[in-house]
């Protein structure tokens, strides 16, 4: 499943210029996926109809693929019904995110609105809610899901809650979605805003770093910026990453020579199936290399989890080999030539036997 870069908007708390210039910076860096607040609508149908409706037709001729937050109060509010899904088609949405669940049948039955509008449910439960729905013969093309964020500091997810609830999700082969937080940002749902990220370990972090890291579990397909708006500095960042493999950006020694950084910088490597605990071992440079002279320089340390250390010329047949360190150790025949960055170290669990992996300079 192709995964997507997407940002939030809150109609409702900013600016119709200024968010169809975000939609404009945001479309630029490559997102194409917009979560769309219509929870606390306090105008009437025609009214809402029209700002919605207006923003969200921008939207499409830029690409973007816009998801509607609903709650039931705003069916009742609008003079709307769950069972005609024509409200939702008129104003351009793809989606409506329910706010609320019902008995699985509705929602199965949602599914096959004639609209092809699709339904997108909430991820942050660690209850059989999705095999409850699929029971009843859901549409699943058209059956999304996509975790809550939590404005409140200590509220969000712990990582292993997380997993388990995203599990439920990729087991059944759904689309699955969750949020970081723009550190910038101060526009979102509610008066209470200290960032909307999905995972509490997320809050602080820049939403790039964040974003690697929800890709790098193989849990999530698209990543969202939960508060508005995120500067162009993050969107540009965030933009850049590399969706389908781990690429760690590091900081380079500096005693590091040229064929090292090309080791590096320039090889697509790949963690060796038979793994150790010690270190990520990339052995497939050492051949290419072999030939090229590196002489020891900072090899005599204890080397650190997420250093990246490389064979030197006293270390034989394993000369030129790339290393990423799992546990600190010695051994005077590597060089420290690098080191990952410290927000991205949460990465390094995630590489598996197999995996691909990039770095990139800092």
């Amino acid at each position: 499943m192709k995964r997507k870069l997407g940002i939030s908007l809150y109609p409702d708390h900013s600016d119709p210029k200024a968010d169809r210039d975000y939609l404009k910076l945001a479309q630029q860096h490559g997102f194409s996926r917009i979560f769309m607040s219509m929870l606390e609508v306090t105008e009437g149908k025609e009214a809402v109809a029209e700002k919605f409706k207006a923003l969200i037709f921008y939207a499409k001729e830029l690409g973007f693929e816009t998801i509607l937050d609903v709650a039931p109060a705003i069916f009742d509010e609008l003079g709307i019904s769950y069972d005609d899904m024509s409200f939702f088609h008129e104003l351009g949405a793809d989606a409506i995110r329910l706010d609320v669940g019902f008995d699985g049948n509705k929602e199965a039955m949602l599914t096959f609105n004639p609209y092809g509008v699709a339904i997108e449910l909430n991820m942050s439960n660690d209850v059989a809610y999705l095999d409850n729905i699929l029971t009843y013969q859901a549409n699943k093309p058209f059956l999304y899901g996509c975790h809550n964020f939590y404005p409140q500091e200590g509220t969000a997810l712990p990582y292993d809650f997380f997993e388990k609830c995203s599990q439920r999700f990729k087991a059944q082969g759904i689309r699955t979605a969750a949020f970081v937080t723009s550190q910038t940002g101060e526009i979102g749902p509610w008066d209470i805003n200290d960032g909307l990220p999905t995972l509490e370990m997320h809050r602080h972090l820049t939403p790039a770093v964040a974003a690697k890291h929800l890709f790098a579990t193989g849990l999530i397909d698209d990543v969202i910026i939960g508060n508005a708006y995120a500067s162009e500095e993050e969107l540009a960042e965030m933009g850049q990453i590399d969706r389908y493999q781990t690429c760690f950006e590091v900081n380079f020694v500096a005693n590091a020579s040229d064929v090292e950084k090309e080791i590096v910088l320039k090889e697509q490597h790949f963690r060796r199936g038979d793994i150790t605990e010690m270190m990520i071992r990339s052995t497939e440079v050492r051949k290419k290399y072999k030939q090229a002279a590196n002489p020891a320089h900072d090899n005599e340390i204890e080397f650190q989890p997420g250093d990246i250390v490389v064979g030197n010329d006293g270390f034989g047949k394993y000369k030129n080999e790339l290393q990423v360190v799992l546990l600190p150790h010695k051994d005077s025949r590597k060089n420290k030539v690098a080191e990952i960055s410290a927000a991205e170290k949460i990465l390094l669990p995630f590489i598996q036997p197999w995996s691909k992996i990039r770095f990139t300079e800092k």
